[in-house]
């Protein structure tokens, strides 16, 4: 299993955007992504540099239908 990076929110958004995922809009401190075709959003907290948690970016990657492994090949 790949190993997960220790990211900001601002560079997750870039990973994922690299799949084709793209800011739909901004609620506060959270920036929601969409995909065409895809029926899931994505909520991606930015505060600064503070790294994304173990657990959320989890399951952020498997909300966006994604594995690890995938992940990890686009960062």
């Amino acid at each position: 299993m790949a190993r997960l990076p220790r990211l900001s929110g601002k560079e997750v958004i870039e990973i994922f955007k690299r799949d084709g995922w793209f800011v739909d809009r901004i609620e506060g401190s959270h920036h929601i992504l969409i995909k065409p075709g895809h029926e899931a959003t994505l909520s991606v907290p930015v505060h600064g540099r503070q790294e994304i948690k173990l657990g959320l970016l989890k399951r952020l990657i498997r909300d966006a239908g994604m594995t690890n492994k995938r992940f990890t090949e686009l960062s």
